[in-house]
């Protein structure tokens, strides 16, 4: 076992000063590597830890693909390590709560031409809203989850990016309320994904070597089109492409069949490549165009969770507009619930739909301030 490990395995990682065999921490078990190593960390520390794996959907009907996670095996997965650690498991159907706020949104943004984000969806009502109310109820002292954050109590409870920026999933926590955040605990912040799969292999848990979830749970082999057509055919009516002068290019069958910034599959001959530059929903039209056309300096922000004081969106602010994406450096305007965001230098392939988080610098690394859904994007030449 790494120093790393070992530290984290004799600290106390959650700060509670009453003993750890009273203190009661549910954890959300996917059955994955990431969330079986935080209840086997914690159950080794001498906390009373319960382990809680949500029924998300019908499994028989969305089916399940290698890459995807939730699937009838990673309850069973769940299960498993939870005997192996001696720990109580429970299993909780939230299939009615997921496809009213999971996947009927997700297919609601294809209809008006968004680009949806439908992690931050599940993880701001399923898992940090639902789950958390169930934990209370369970008396728990804490929930604590497999994502890659780092909590810091400095006054009041911090989300920061994690040690290791390849696995921050912190874009996809944006909406985690203060309240949430006190509860919350993300034990595995400060690891690299390498030092969590030693540390798997070190438990021996079972599921050691199990892959990594990549694709959105409830779409069967990425193929999220199979998902909007059958829950919103209406997406897929014929229309016109037309380029940034307003000429009909072509036709396409479907604006769900397209993102902002695609190249592939517009089917359009050109001299110079064309893009995706924008999805007209009421006029069922796609717009098309050069490369430049996609460069966004504005965006409009809805419905904002903020989790910083005003003085900190005064400076040294950053936003991230993918989860994978680079932080860039902005300014921000607020009025009610609405945001003005300015991109210093520009940046490419925003749709409306997807989420801009903020982030500012300070001593303990990039904090997360919040963010909000993207409801319009400007270009110099075009506004979407």
């Amino acid at each position: 076992m790494s120093l790393a490990t070992s530290q984290i395995v004799k600290n106390n990682v959650l700060g509670f000063d009453k003993d750890k065999s009273k203190t009661k921490v549910v954890v959300a078990m996917s059955g994955g590597v990431d969330s079986s190593v935080v209840a086997a960390l914690l159950k080794k520390q001498g906390y009373e830890v319960i382990g809680i794996t949500l029924q998300l959907f019908d499994y028989g009907k969305i089916g399940k693909t290698k890459g995807t996670c939730c699937a009838g095996k990673d309850i069973y997965d769940a299960k498993k390590v939870c005997d192996q650690l001696d720990i109580k498991h429970e299993v909780f159907n939230y299939e009615s709560i997921f496809k009213e706020e999971v996947i009927e949104k997700f297919a609601d943004s294809y209809v008006k031409g968004e680009t949806p984000i439908p992690c931050v969806d599940c993880n701001q009502t399923v898992k940090f809203r639902d789950l958390f109310k169930s934990a209370k109820e369970l008396d728990a002292d804490a929930l604590a989850t497999g994502h890659y954050v780092r909590r810091i109590f400095n006054d009041s409870a911090k989300m920061y990016r994690p040690e290791d920026l390849n696995r921050d999933q912190s874009y996809f926590l944006f909406n985690t309320t203060q309240e949430q955040l006190d509860f919350l605990r993300f034990p595995l912040g400060d690891l690299p994904k390498s030092e969590t799969r030693n540390l798997a292999r070190t438990l021996n848990l079972q599921v050691a070597n199990k892959p990594d979830s990549q694709d959105i749970c409830f779409v069967p082999n990425g193929n999220y089109k199979t998902i909007v057509e059958r829950l919103r055919p209406e997406s897929f009516k014929p229309g016109n492409i037309v380029n940034t002068q307003g000429e009909v290019l072509g036709q396409h069958d479907g604006i769900a069949n397209f993102t902002i910034g695609q190249r592939k599959g517009i089917k359009i001959s050109s001299t110079d490549p064309l893009y995706v530059v924008n999805i007209d929903a009421d006029k069922n039209t796609i717009l098309v165009g050069p490369k430049e056309s996609l460069i966004i300096k504005n965006l409009y922000l809805r419905d904002l969770n903020v989790l910083g004081s005003q003085d900190e969106f005064k400076k040294n602010i950053f936003i991230k507009v993918r989860s994978t994406g680079k932080l860039l450096e902005s300014k921000i305007t607020f009025k009610n619930n609405i945001a003005n965001v300015e991109i210093i230098d520009g940046e490419t392939g925003i749709s409306p739909g997807q989420a801009c988080v903020f982030y500012s610098k300070d001593d303990f690394g990039d904090k997360l301030l919040g963010g909000g859904w993207i409801s319009k994007t400007e270009n110099k030449n075009l506004s979407t």
